[in-house]
């Protein structure tokens, strides 16, 4: 089982925690127009303190910006250790669709969504899923997994009253389960590149580790059904890097292929995040921003574009 977990990180990882244990999945939803943006965060916090189950909701649109934490108590959070199921108080997530009825005092939304023609990323004995060798480290303070890079979508939602028609849309779906965040750390995701079968994740920060800290990288772009792979366990080099409090500029280099990489913040929303498993901190992420990227093989460019619609999260100064 322990094998099975780590070459399908969708699943369940927190069967067997029974303190300072957190584990969120991350679905992003835009709609066809990109009108529409919605993340929905389900997740546990398992600990002594306040243990719950709970499902953010980050809307991001031309009339709407809110978040919303619906919490329910820890046996409301059932799951598969067969297949990617977790189902926290009647609504339901799986790698195929979301089942989701949720209301509160502001906030009203419901619907099924169905996800199609999932776009995985390339593993291997070395790199069993996107965190390389260090996915066989048992003791990391925060494990990362990328579940579809793009995934397209049907299906519909309503939202506050008003039916929302996510049908021909894109997704993105990961995940991260551990103790805490990094408490310094950069993340960047945009599938909605002027060539469709483009999609980009980014992912840099500090990690503990063994009593000392690592700085990590990990890039992974999908352009023309061929994957482009940058990251400390593979020996990239970081030519670049400039971090801004609403940008940042990186030029990394893997052998032969170079990667340019400008990404900036629109509206931005706080959301809350893990501590040692308690949900008592808030980081900012915005849905509504811009990546420009810039691909070179033998120094020579060989694709650039700009994606839109970008999930952006910069916890670093």
């Amino acid at each position: 089982m322990y094998f099975k977990k780590i070459k399908k990180p969708e699943l369940f990882q927190g069967d067997k925690k029974t303190n300072h244990y957190f584990e969120g999945w991350y679905y992003k939803l835009v709609s066809a127009d990109m009108k529409t943006s919605i993340a929905f965060i389900p997740g546990i916090s398992i600990q002594k303190i306040d243990p719950h189950t709970f499902i953010q909701v980050f809307i991001s649109s031309k009339d709407d910006f809110k978040m919303h934490y619906f919490r329910f108590d820890s046996d409301n959070f059932t799951y598969s250790q067969e297949n990617f199921f977790v189902n926290i108080n009647n609504n339901t997530f799986t790698l195929d669709s979301i089942d989701v009825n949720l209301s509160n005092e502001s906030m009203s939304i419901s619907g099924v969504i169905h996800f199609q023609e999932h776009k995985s990323i390339n593993t291997n004995i070395y790199q069993p899923n996107i965190m390389g060798p260090f996915a066989y480290v048992p003791f990391m303070e925060c494990n990362h997994g990328v579940i579809s890079m793009q995934s397209h979508l049907k299906g519909t939602l309503k939202i506050n009253g008003s039916d929302i028609d996510f049908s021909n849309g894109k997704a993105y779906i990961e995940k991260d389960w551990g103790k805490s965040f990094p408490k310094a750390y950069i993340w960047l995701q945009s599938n909605h590149f002027s060539n469709e079968k483009t999609s980009l994740m980014f992912s840099y920060a500090i990690i503990p580790f063994g009593g000392l800290s690592f700085k990590g990288l990990i890039v992974n772009l999908l352009f023309n059904e061929k994957e482009y792979r940058f990251a400390t366990y593979n020996r990239t080099k970081i030519l670049k890097k400039e971090i801004k409090q609403d940008s940042v500029d990186f030029i990394l280099r893997k052998g032969r292929y170079k990667l340019h990489l400008f990404a900036k913040k629109d509206k931005e929303i706080e959301l809350k995040s893990p501590s040692f498993g308690i949900m008592n901190q808030t980081i900012k992420e915005g849905l509504s921003g811009s990546i420009t990227i810039k691909l070179f093989e033998d120094d020579k460019l060989i694709y650039e574009d700009e994606g839109q619609n970008a999930g952006i999260e910069i916890m670093m100064s």
